[in-house]
């Protein structure tokens, strides 16, 4: 997919987190007086739209700072919104760097079953087998049949081979030979699929840490990369999830699913707001090419109506 045509479907994915955003501002903003009043409508406009409470404090005391008192309108509340929505976001949009010099870069890739992650992995081999470097790609969620099986279509997809083992197996020491035969075979990047089952989050956090340990007993500073894939259509349960993940393992990097399906899509400000985590990539739709690196511009104007840049 063109990147132009990626924007167009991330502007149409966030349509329903902008219309939230837009009616209310323009009901509230058609030519007002920036006073107390007015930024406490913004505030709660702007924590309705998850964004999170500590973002809308932040934009709105720079508000209060740069703007208090004047006449404003509706597209200049927009604009100025971006502007602030921008400056959050920009230091967490950074893409997944890949170290060939690796021969594997080991990426683990974790979160709650139901997020995307599967699919998630799938993308991501898609756009490095494009990129020119070779994956492989590892079920280890044993126990799910379904799991294994759309990996399984993904390598055929992709020529990427698939790591898996018989239902129920130890996902660790399938992970530990996925390993020694990526690093056999010369594969740039080794990406690790994993179960999600928070209903029992103990036996889930020693299962993970458990791959972590046995990957470290053949490369000590494996994984070299741990992304936390999360569902935009949860909203603010996306905070509680990244705080368990934190818990369990090191999470490195988020990647952000289902934008096209979520009125939601203010939760990644607050994410970035809140943990500083890298936002790798975010998601639109089934294909390959509706994964894409996170551009913070492009994502903060999108949401909030302001004039979208065509991208070419």
């Amino acid at each position: 997919m063109a990147l132009g045509s990626f924007f167009t479907r991330l502007k149409e994915g966030l349509a329903r987190s902008t219309q939230k955003i837009t009616e209310a501002i323009t009901t509230v903003f058609r030519k007002r007086r920036l006073d107390d009043a007015a930024l406490e409508e913004l505030e709660d406009i702007l924590i309705s739209a998850d964004l999170g409470a500590a973002v809308a404090s932040r934009i709105i005391g720079n508000f209060r700072r740069t703007r208090f008192g004047k006449e404003v309108t509706d597209v200049e509340i927009r604009a100025a919104l971006a502007e602030e929505i921008a400056a959050i976001l920009a230091p967490v949009a950074r893409p997944l760097e890949i170290a060939r010099a690796r021969k594997p870069h080991v990426v683990l890739v974790v979160g709650v079953n139901g997020t995307g992650k599967t699919t998630t992995i799938g993308k991501l081999a898609q756009n490095y087998r494009e990129a020119g470097l070779t994956p492989m790609l590892v079920a280890g969620d044993t126990f799910r049949a379904a799991a294994v099986e759309q990996l399984q279509v993904w390598g055929q997809r992709t020529g990427a081979e698939v790591i898996a083992g018989a239902a129920n197996a130890d996902a660790a020491g399938l992970a530990f030979d996925a390993l020694g035969k990526a690093r056999a075979a010369g594969a740039d990047v080794l990406l690790i699929d994993t179960a999600g089952r928070l209903h029992n989050k103990s036996a889930l956090m020693e299962e993970l840490r458990k791959i972590v340990r046995v990957l470290k007993k053949q490369e000590p500073e494996a994984p070299h990369s741990v992304l936390l894939v999360l569902d935009a259509t949860t909203g603010q349960n996306a905070v509680q999830q990244v705080k368990v993940f934190k818990e369990m393992v090191d999470v490195t990097g988020l990647v952000v699913t289902k934008l096209d399906g979520s009125a939601r899509g203010g939760i990644v400000v607050a994410l970035a707001e809140q943990f500083g985590l890298p936002v790798h990539a975010v998601g639109v739709g089934e294909q390959a090419g509706d994964l894409r690196p996170f551009d913070a511009g492009q994502f903060a104007r999108s949401l909030v109506g302001a004039d979208a840049v065509a991208a070419s």
